[in-house]
C-alpha cells in the first residue's frame, strides 16, 4: 500500500487566514502589493525572499487565499508548536530532504490549495542569491504555477534580528506567475539544477523591482543572530 501524507485539514489554514488578516492590518501599515496576481483558484505555490521572524506570519495572514506555509521544525514546540498545527501549517526538517513535509505539501497542491515556500531557508537580507531545491521539486512534481513574493519592511535595516515597531511599513508584493517545465532528456538532478537557477532568478527580479517601486530598501546585513536554525 502506497505511504499517504495527508494535507493539513483545509478549515485550520482558513481560520488562522482570517485572524492574521485582521492582526496584521492592526499591528502595522501593511501594503499588499497586485495581489490579483495569485490565481484565484486551483494549485499555486508562494516563493517568498526571507528577512525576519515576521515573514512566515505575515505571508501567511496577507496572502489573498488560505495557505499552508512550510515552516522550520524547530519552531514547532509548546505553544507556537501546537498554534502552528493549529493553523495548518507543514514542519521541515531543513537539514534533510525530509520527503514527508514536500509530500504533505504536494497533497495539499493536489487538493488545489496554495503552498507558501521560503526556499532561501533561512533568513538574510533577502535578496535570494541562493536557494534551496525544495520548491522547485515541488513545482516540478505538481506542475502548479509559481508565484514569487518580496516582503520589505519585516526587519530593520541594521544587523538585529527584531521585529519592525508597531504601525511600521511592511510590503507584500506578489509577481506574476510562472511554471517551471523539466528539460527532455535531462537527468532530474540536472533538471532541477536548471529550474532552480530560473526559480532564483525570478525572484530576484521581482525583489529588485519591488524595491525600485515602493522606495524600500533590503537590509544592509543578515541579521546578526542569524544561524542554522535561523
Amino acid at each position: 500500500m502506497a505511504e499517504r501524507y495527508p494535507a493539513p485539514h483545509r478549515r485550520r489554514s482558513i481560520i488562522g487566514w482570517r485572524l492574521g488578516q485582521v492582526v496584521f492590518r492592526t499591528l502595522y501599515d501593511v501594503q499588499v502589493v497586485d495581489r490579483d496576481r495569485v490565481p484565484r483558484r486551483g494549485a499555486a505555490i508562494l516563493v517568498s525572499n526571507h528577512l525576519g521572524f515576521l515573514d512566515g506570519p505575515l505571508l501567511f495572514g496577507t496572502a489573498p487565499r488560505a495557505a499552508n506555509i512550510i515552516v522550520k521544525k524547530e519552531l514547532f514546540h509548546g505553544f507556537v508548536g501546537w498554534l502552528l498545527r493549529a493553523l495548518g501549517q507543514i514542519p521541515i526538517d531543513r537539514t534533510t530532504g525530509d520527503r514527508n513535509a514536500l509530500m504533505t505539501a504536494v497533497s495539499a497542491l493536489d487538493d488545489d490549495r496554495v503552498v507558501g515556500v521560503f526556499p532561501e531557508g533561512t533568513r538574510g537580507r533577502g535578496d535570494v542569491a541562493h536557494i534551496h531545491q525544495g520548491a522547485t521539486w515541488l513545482a516540478l512534481r505538481t506542475g502548479a504555477p509559481v508565484v514569487p513574493v518580496t516582503l520589505l519592511g519585516t526587519r530593520k535595516r541594521d544587523a538585529r534580528g527584531s521585529l519592525p515597531g508597531p504601525r511600521s511599513r511592511v510590503i507584500v508584493a506578489f509577481g506574476e506567475p510562472f511554471t517551471l517545465k523539466g528539460q527532455p532528456g535531462l537527468p532530474g538532478r540536472d533538471q532541477r539544477r536548471i529550474a532552480t537557477e530560473q526559480m532564483r532568478v525570478a525572484m530576484t527580479e521581482h525583489v529588485q523591482t519591488t524595491v525600485e517601486r515602493v522606495g524600500m530598501a533590503l537590509p544592509e546585513r543578515p541579521p546578526s543572530d542569524v544561524s542554522d536554525n535561523g
